[in-house]
């Protein structure tokens, strides 16, 4: 089974967990990554693995999860969905990491510049996209019923739905997952709010919003 190279992933608490994602990120953002030799890791991972993180994220381009956090192969279970949206797949998904894998932590990784988010603050109803976009709703509501009928065209209004679509997105993981839910009231696990900045590099975790 492969371990990570600072922590034996049985052992690591959910704060250590996220500790190695900050260390990560910090390295990403200093352009220090760390050398590894990922067609050694293909032959050690080829029969079992074991993520000690999971992260719901989006599907954007930019925001590829094992290179902003300077991981490898094995060490992160990807979600990624457009606006990182808890759809109930998703939220399955993260049940299999944590309760099947062993993962410690679920972070719920939106972004700055977010297109769905935009979308969602435009009203878009197209295609399967406005099945998407139903999602995000929520948080635009609620940032509309405090500043107003804004649009996509404020992109300081399109930063606060973001962040409010993390912590909806986190309710939303909370309310329909009795696994995740009785995983998290008995500290296997820890759920974690974070933000990408598309222009820096730089990943911010909101504690205030962070569960362990």
């Amino acid at each position: 089974m492969y371990k990570h190279p600072l922590l034996d992933r049985d052992k690591m608490t959910p704060r250590e967990a996220m500790d190695v994602l900050i260390d990560g990120n910090q390295r990403f953002t200093k352009s220090i990554s760390l050398h590894r030799d990922f067609l050694d890791i293909v032959d050690i991972t080829k029969n079992q693995q074991h993520p000690f993180a999971a992260i719901l994220g989006c599907s954007d381009s930019r925001t590829a999860t094992e290179i902003i956090f300077d991981q490898g192969l094995g060490d992160i279970f990807s979600v990624r969905l457009a606006g990182n949206i808890a759809s109930q797949f998703a939220i399955g998904s993260l049940e299999f990491s944590c309760k099947y894998l062993g993962s410690k932590l679920i972070v719920v990784l939106g972004h700055s510049n977010c297109g769905a988010v935009k979308a969602a603050c435009d009203h878009f109803t197209g295609g399967y996209i406005g099945e998407i976009l139903k999602h995000i709703e929520p948080a635009v509501k609620h940032e509309q019923a405090i500043a107003g009928s804004l649009d996509s065209s404020d992109l300081a209004f399109v930063d606060r739905v973001g962040h409010s679509n993390v912590a909806f997105q986190i309710q939303t993981i909370l309310d329909k997952s009795e696994i995740l839910r009785n995983m998290l009231e008995t500290k296997q696990i820890g759920i974690a709010a974070a933000m990408y900045d598309v222009s820096s590099g730089l990943v911010t975790f909101d504690h205030s919003q962070s569960l362990f």
